[in-house]
């Protein structure tokens, strides 16, 4: 797939039509052999809409709610559920013309870092088939890396549109939180869940963003602003702009080969005219703790509706007490994984507990706030590598722990509600097969236009978003 500014110059010039370019899509999705997408929406009727997205197509997903299709957030729980209405991004998207083609997979209830744990199998890395895509957004990164669609949306509560963008060499995008509405998002972590984009180039993260970006009053969180503006300034210099680069951040818990890539990415910066300040956030050595805290409790509250009566699978078993009901019914629907965060959720809510575990984390999480705050009086942006390691081994990581660790980098972002995106600046060749490294780069609150002004800056001045595995057509 073109870029969205190429696929629409091409339509002007006559070159193709919308029509056109949908059936490639759907034929590539098709075809496609990495489990990304759940499913297509090749027999729907297309979108008559006409405007600026007008032939742009466009993967959601599968825990951002259509009425078209089905919504199953990867879990047998919501297994064939069909949502009465459109997210609000949805109707936005629809409203400028966009061809939406259909749902992809992903972490059960977007819980997971691999996209192992979803009820319709594992997804796998474009770049190699034996490697995880990277998670709980992997569907829509895997097909956008491949070149299934232009654009995809994903949600991101601790590092899942930024971490798979990572590993499958493309851009992740994650939005200030309040920026995109969350109206018709499944919940998982309600104050840390955000709506964002995977694409191939930051010029399309920021046409998408602003397509889908500003006020909803159908969610309570969404800031009473309108829609920023991304891509005018996207080439505007970056000289002077100071980039902080925390010691934390280049550690001996990262492939060489990713400190290796962060550092190269350094000196393409200074070259760039930006000045680099070393700075230091030392509670990112307790994100992972904290966010592993407070997501849980939010999703041991957010999954209690899922009951077989209100909502969800039932059991089929007959005869059954009210309790039992309950336990045969989330039992048989629920994974592993989800069940394994909604009894951690549930044990630090729990009297007794509460104070020590979830009243403590809060009290952390305005720690880690203040100290981004305090980052940011020294610098624009922070930089530092998405990930520890490149993409790993279906199966590598059975250790939820080791797991987790994924996201060291990712989730502090969330914790403190400021914006993040991932942009490819390497790769990784000692296993055979380059594998993509992405550079991460967060910006205070409300500073999405800058973040991605110094994003495309990289962007334009190396060639690593130009790689892609082998295109399926």
């Amino acid at each position: 797939m073109n870029s969205i500014t190429g696929t629409l110059e091409a339509i002007q010039k006559g070159e193709t039509t919308p029509k056109e370019i949908s059936e490639i899509c759907y034929a590539l999705i098709e075809n496609e052999t990495f489990n990304a997408f759940h499913e297509s929406w090749k027999d729907e009727e297309p979108n008559g809409t006409k405007g600026p997205l007008s032939g742009i197509t466009v993967a959601l997903k599968d825990n951002i709610v259509t009425k078209t299709g089905t919504t199953t957030c990867g879990s047998k729980m919501l297994n064939n559920y069909r949502s009465p209405f459109n997210a609000t991004v949805v109707d936005k998207l629809l409203a400028k013309g966009a061809t939406l083609v259909g749902k992809t997979n992903c972490d059960e209830f977007a819980m997971g870092s691999s996209t192992e744990h979803c009820a319709w199998g594992a997804v796998h890395n474009p770049w190699d088939i034996d490697r995880v895509p990277g998670g709980s957004s992997g569907g829509s990164a895997a097909a956008v890396a491949a070149g299934l669609c232009h654009v995809a949306l994903g949600s991101d509560t601790g590092g899942s549109i930024r971490q798979p963008a990572a590993l499958c060499g493309i851009v992740g995008y994650k939005p200030t939180y309040g920026l995109v509405s969350r109206y018709g998002l499944v919940a998982f972590a309600s104050s840390l869940d955000q709506i964002g984009v995977f694409s191939r180039c930051v010029k399309d993260v920021a046409i998408t963003t602003e397509v889908i970006a500003g006020f909803d009053p159908n969610d309570a969180t969404s800031v009473k602003e309108d829609a920023p503006n991304l891509v005018d300034t996207l080439d505007s210099t970056i000289k002077n702009i100071k980039i902080g680069v925390p010691n934390d951040y280049i550690s001996d818990r990262n492939d060489p080969e990713i400190n290796n890539a962060i550092a190269e990415a350094i000196k393409v910066y200074e070259q760039l005219g930006a000045t680099i300040v070393n700075i230091s956030l030392p509670l990112t050595e307790v994100g992972i703790s904290t966010y592993y805290v407070i997501a849980p409790a939010e999703a041991s509250s957010n999954l209690a509706r899922y009951d077989g009566i209100r909502y969800g699978h039932r059991t089929a078993k007959t005869g059954l007490n009210l309790f039992d009901l309950y336990a045969h019914s989330r039992s048989e629907g629920f994974g592993d994984e989800v069940k394994r965060r909604i009894m951690l959720g549930t044990y630090v809510l729990s009297s007794g507990y509460y104070d020590a575990y979830y009243n403590n984390a809060l009290k952390i999480r305005r720690l880690i706030s203040e100290e981004y705050a305090t980052a940011f009086e020294q610098c624009d942006v922070i930089l530092g590598p998405t990930t520890p390691t490149p993409a790993f081994k279906i199966g590598a990581k059975s250790d939820p722990v080791s797991m987790y660790l994924c996201d060291v980098y990712t989730a502090n972002t969330n914790i403190a509600g400021i914006c993040g995106i991932s942009i490819p600046c390497g790769f990784a060749v000692k296993s055979g097969k380059p594998l993509p490294i992405g550079m991460h780069l967060q910006g205070p609150a409300f500073s999405d236009a800058k973040l991605l002004q110094i994003a495309h800056a990289f962007e334009q001045a190396t060639t690593f978003h130009t790689n892609h595995p082998e295109d399926p057509s």
